[in-house]
C-alpha cells in the first residue's frame, strides 16, 4: 500500500488535470497552462494582500527558476502585471489583469464542478482527514528534502 500511494496521488492529479483540460472555458484560453490557472486562482483568492513571487514559490512548492519562467510567460500573455510596493521599491507584487479575471470567472465555474464531482459521497470528516493527512505528508517530504540538502552540503565540504 505505502509504495503505491505516490502512484495513486499522481493518477488522481492526472485525472483532475485531464478533466480540467476538457473544460469548455479552458478551450478558449490560448497559451494558458493548468499551472497558470492555479496561480490565477491563488492571486484571485488573495487579491486583498500583496503577493510576491516568493509567496508562490512557497505555496506551490516550486523552485525560483520555475516560478520565474511561469510568471514571465504570464506577463507576456497579459495575465499578470508586477507593481512596485510603497515600502520597498525592489519588491514587485503580482496583480491580475482584467483578462485574467475574466478567465478566472469562466474557468473557475468549470473547476468548481470538477471539485464537486471529485468529493461526491465524501463526508466533511473524510475530507478534513484527507486534507490533514496530505498536509502531514507534505511536511514530511519537506523535512526529508531539507535532510537531503544538508547531506549533500556535508558531502561537498569533505
Amino acid at each position: 500500500m505505502r509504495q503505491e500511494l505516490g502512484f495513486r496521488l499522481r493518477c488522481l492529479s492526472h485525472y483532475h488535470k485531464r478533466l480540467a483540460d476538457r473544460s469548455p472555458a479552458k478551450a478558449q484560453m490560448e497559451h494558458v497552462t493548468g499551472t497558470h490557472g492555479w496561480v490565477i486562482g491563488y492571486l484571485y483568492d488573495h487579491r486583498q494582500e500583496d503577493i510576491f513571487q516568493r509567496d508562490l514559490e512557497r505555496v506551490f512548492q516550486m523552485r525560483r527558476s520555475t516560478a520565474t519562467g511561469i510568471l514571465q510567460l504570464m506577463e507576456k500573455n497579459e495575465l499578470i502585471t508586477r507593481e512596485s510596493v510603497r515600502h520597498d521599491a525592489r519588491l514587485k507584487k503580482l496583480c491580475l489583469t482584467e483578462k485574467a479575471l475574466r478567465l478566472h470567472e469562466s474557468f473557475g465555474r468549470d473547476l468548481n464542478r470538477i471539485e464537486q464531482e471529485m468529493v461526491k459521497g465524501l463526508s466533511a470528516e473524510e475530507l478534513l482527514a484527507f486534507s490533514r493527512t496530505m498536509e502531514k505528508m507534505m511536511q514530511n517530504l519537506n523535512d526529508y528534502e531539507k535532510e537531503l540538502n544538508e547531506t549533500e552540503e556535508c558531502k561537498a565540504c569533505t
